[in-house]
């Protein structure tokens, strides 16, 4: 008779291991269990495309991608109880380690990729699959020599955050799938109302005092306005997120509209500009400085780590018998051998140089500068990366991406390229550089899933190109979709934040244009004083830089959460309040972000027929209803209604 696995977690799998104690997977080592099947494969393979059209959306909305290991390892739970597949543990990890390459993928492609488009430039596909691609291979071959390092030898010292619910997720399904239908339920009532707002247009997305009398006076005179993007995917990230970090955000946004803004009002005397003109004009460059600081500041915090990674990676590379452990023979610490790791490294640095070469037209000399510039960023900040996520769930990427575009841009203008010639390639360099940097540390969550349940590394590793395949391949045609659809930037509804900033910071330095250095010299000490206070300066300064209607949602999805945390004296009570509510938050952010590629499609295939200016709006006759009074206050009135029916289904777990 077939013996079922287990569906809890050893005791000591989270505390640090006594002396001679060794740690056990829940699936042993000398046991077989399928692992890498067609169903786990198709599957993988299925969420990695779809969650990457998803979190593209909503990244290039909000400038934060949502990770996608979550989501996906409850469907992945939900799918085989409903399939009433027996022990698809280990098919379900891999599914989710598969699968999960979509969000990290997003994140280096959308951080950096739309800058072209806003600098005028045009990037084809082949240029940006190539970039995600390249990218998410050298992420996963740098990793690979640091896996035992992470997930083995500092067995307890890390808390995993993000792999630790993962893990209790995938556990959890195997002994049920009712998380997976509380995350189905959500994302239908999450996707629905998003799809009223970007598709039919029933009520406006983007609310603002200003529409009131009261908040007309306050925006003309004394340059106070508050707004709200009213969208489910972006409430369900707030409430995720937390209070904490989504209040520390909201700050940053609180300071810039209402000090920063209405003090270069009064100083300079531009009472006719309205607040969001004086935004992007002079705050918008602070918050620029504060990122680059903020980045700045966590490298120097991590050079300890930089040091060590040159060593470990040179004893693992180089070292040869006496720089190497001997091979653990059992299946759990089976990794991708040394030798094919450096020669897949190989062809892929040689790939990458021809990419320059050829796909970006530049000099062989400036092709060797660019390879230069991605190997030894790339590798400098890998494990920076995967000791962040290890650390806190949360991986700097974008201020790391920041400090490489900087790095990148001076070091290719003394070598003859600059102009629109030196931005594509400094954003291409760095969109190879990001995504590789997302991937190190979104992929070291999934192996300290692997080796708490007893997942074979090798598997989850190699399979892991394949998903990064897939990815980038989304990546490139949802990029240009929606570009073609809405464009990015300015007045566009898909902002693309760190996109911005990206390409606000390397067009002074490409064209020699001036800069507003005085701007940016201001948010370095804002940063540098945020350090000092423990402030983190990062999330701080993306609240300077986005705009206010971004983080507000943030901040009342936290709020929701802090709420759903006091709604009982009960403990056990309200941590499965919490739970319950992370699934239905989860589900809104999944809901919301797929459905906003739905319209996507849809305006774009309008606007194919029937010219620019066709939305599905427009297309069921409820043309300017959003653009009217009535449409906003419907909005205020809406999203209180989301915000209400959060917490109230998050407060429907029974004692």
């Amino acid at each position: 008779m077939e013996q079922k696995i287990s569906t809890k977690l050893p005791e000591n799998a989270y505390r640090k291991l006594k002396e001679g104690e060794e740690y056990i997977p829940v699936i042993p080592p000398q046991k077989i269990v399928p692992e890498v099947t067609r169903y786990s494969l198709c599957w993988g393979l299925f969420y990695s495309v779809l969650f990457s059209m998803a979190a593209a959306y909503l990244g290039l909305k909000i400038g934060q991608v949502f990770e996608a290991a979550i989501p996906i390892a409850i469907l992945a739970a939900g799918m085989s109880v409903l399939l009433k597949r027996k022990n698809a543990l280990q098919e379900n990890v891999i599914i989710q380690s598969i699968g999960s390459s979509s969000g990290v993928i997003v994140a280096g492609a959308i951080f950096t990729i739309p800058g072209l488009y806003i600098l005028g430039l045009n990037a084809n596909y082949i240029q940006i699959f190539l970039a995600s691609l390249l990218g998410g291979f050298l992420g996963i071959l740098f990793l690979i020599p640091f896996r035992k390092y992470f997930v083995k030898d500092m067995h307890g010292e890390f808390p995993f955050p993000e792999a630790t619910a993962t893990t209790e997720v995938l556990i959890a399904g195997e002994g049920g799938g009712d998380q997976a239908r509380v995350l189905v339920s959500a994302a239908l009532v999450g996707g629905i109302y998003d799809f009223c707002v970007a598709g039919f247009g029933f009520w406006k997305e983007v609310v603002s005092t200003s529409v009131f009398h009261w908040g007309a006076f306050l925006a003309d005179k004394l340059k106070w306005v508050l707004k709200i993007n009213i969208g489910a995917a972006v409430t369900g990230l707030g409430y995720i997120i937390g209070l904490r970090y989504s209040a520390i955000i909201a700050s940053g946004s609180f300071l810039a509209w209402w000090v920063i803004v209405p003090v270069v009002s009064y100083v300079a005397g531009l009472s006719a500009q309205t607040p969001d003109a004086i935004f992007f004009a002079y705050v918008r460059p602070v918050g620029i400085g504060a990122i680059a600081a903020a980045g700045l500041i966590g490298i120097i915090k991590s050079s300890k780590i930089i040091g060590g990674a040159f060593k470990l990676a040179g004893r693992e590379l180089f070292g040869g018998a006496k720089g190497v452990a001997v091979e653990e023979s059992t299946r759990t610490q089976k990794d991708i051998p040394m030798k094919w790791v450096t020669i897949i490294l190989a062809i892929t640095m040689v790939v990458i140089f021809f990419f320059f070469l050829f796909g970006v037209q530049v000099t062989p000399k400036q092709a060797i500068v660019g390879l230069l510039i991605v190997g030894v960023i790339a590798f400098l900040f890998t494990t920076v990366a995967a000791r962040a996520i290890a650390i806190v769930g949360s991986n700097p990427v974008s201020g790391m991406t920041l400090m490489t575009l900087l790095l990148s841009s001076f070091i290719l203008v003394k070598v003859g390229l600059n102009g629109d010639h030196g931005m594509l390639a400094a954003l291409l360099i760095g969109g190879v550089v990001c995504t590789a940097l997302s991937m190190a540390g979104g992929f070291i969550s999934d192996l300290k899933t692997g080796y708490w349940l007893g997942t074979t590394p090798i598997k989850q590793e190699g399979y892991k190109f394949l998903g990064t395949l897939f990815s980038a391949a989304s990546v490139g045609f949802v990029i240009l979709l929606l570009n073609k659809t809405f464009g990015f930037g300015g007045n566009s509804p898909l902002q693309a934040p760190q996109a911005s900033a990206m390409a606000a910071v390397i067009k002074p330095l490409m064209t020699g244009a001036q800069a507003p250095w005085e701007l940016y010299i201001a948010g370095v000490f804002m940063a540098i004083i945020l350090e000092i206070i423990k402030v983190p300066p990062l999330a701080f300064a993306l609240g300077i830089y986005l705009p206010i209607q971004l983080n507000t949602p943030l901040l009342i999805g936290g709020f929701v959460a802090y709420l759903v945390s006091k709604s009982s004296k009960d403990e056990s009570l309200v941590k499965a309040r919490g739970e319950r509510g992370t699934l239905i938050a989860s589900g809104f952010i999944a809901g919301g972000a797929i459905m906003g590629v739905v319209s996507a499609f849809i305006i774009f295939i309008g606007q194919k027929f029937f010219g620019d200016g066709w939305t599905l709006a427009k297309g069921i006759g409820t043309l300017h209803w959003t653009e009217s009074a009535g449409g906003e206050i419907l909005g205020f009135v809406m999203f209180a209604v989301l915000c209400v029916y959060l917490y109230w289904d998050s407060c429907r777990v029974k004692k």
